[in-house]
């Protein structure tokens, strides 16, 4: 408030009656206790206003106000830088989530190739061993055919050297080695 709009209310409390007073004393002497604090309360305010200090008191709030009010900025500043990195962070939390899936989606990728270029190399060592195992069969077969048809054969020659041995007399094998000699010869 100021110091004009007291200063009706003081003079008007100046002002008071003598039925008013406290007991038997004039309203006006200083044994009246009314009037004696009615002086000190005039003195009291205007000690008060005449020190200025109510306009220390609206300073020293007005002060405290800007105060809080910087706080209050500083505070909202650092909410909204707050926010700013959580943002950040969130989004660099979602990018890097991305490149984490396509990390792992890659992998699969290169796990599902390196399985099938495995079961690619699986067949063709199977087929290879499969066509090693018919070749050692083939060969196999062959040398057994082979040893069946030289015992046969030597069975058959032992068995014609037997016949013939029976048959022909020693004059006509004379003659067959001869011959033979001869058919070398020529």
């Amino acid at each position: 408030m100021s110091t004009m709009k007291l200063w009706p209310a003081m003079i008007l409390a100046s002002f008071a009656t003598p039925a008013l007073a406290a007991g038997d004393k004039p309203f006006f002497s200083l044994f009246n206790t009314d009037f004696a604090v009615t002086i000190g309360f005039i003195l009291f305010f205007s000690v008060i206003f005449y020190l200025k200090v109510p306009g220390l008191l609206g300073g020293l709030l007005d002060k405290r106000a800007d105060g809080i009010q910087a706080e209050l900025d500083e505070a909202r500043a650092i909410r909204d830088e707050a926010q700013a990195l959580l943002a950040g962070f969130e989004r660099k939390q979602k990018e890097v989530q991305e490149q984490a899936d396509r990390i792992v989606a890659h992998a699969k990728e290169e796990a599902s190739e390196a399985a099938e270029q495995a079961k690619a190399d699986l067949d063709v060592s199977i087929a290879r061993r499969i066509k090693a195992a018919e070749d050692q069969i083939a060969s196999a077969e062959a040398s057994a055919v082979r040893e069946v048809r030289d015992r046969a054969i030597n069975v058959a020659v032992d068995v014609a050297k037997e016949v013939v041995a029976k048959q022909i007399t020693a004059a006509q094998g004379n003659a067959m080695i001869d011959a033979s000699i001869d058919d070398i010869n020529s």
